[in-house]
């Protein structure tokens, strides 16, 4: 459990890091978010989420 916390809170740093060095390209990728179809954002958070779970189970069983 406390795994998942650290990886949380290196998440929330690093898009905090991408806001403060690249405000202007994030505000860019919001709106860009904002004009995808809402089952392009899920099939593309799905894929995104399976390859992270194949990442992490690779790294933690070698």
């Amino acid at each position: 459990m406390k795994d998942l916390f650290i990886a949380l809170a290196l998440a929330v740093c690093l898009e905090g890091l991408l806001y403060a060095a690249f405000p202007q390209q994030m505000k860019r990728a919001i709106a860009l978010m904002l004009a995808t179809p809402e089952a392009q954002i899920r099939v593309i958070g799905l894929t995104t989420a399976i390859i992270g779970f194949i990442v992490v189970f690779w790294l933690r069983a070698g």
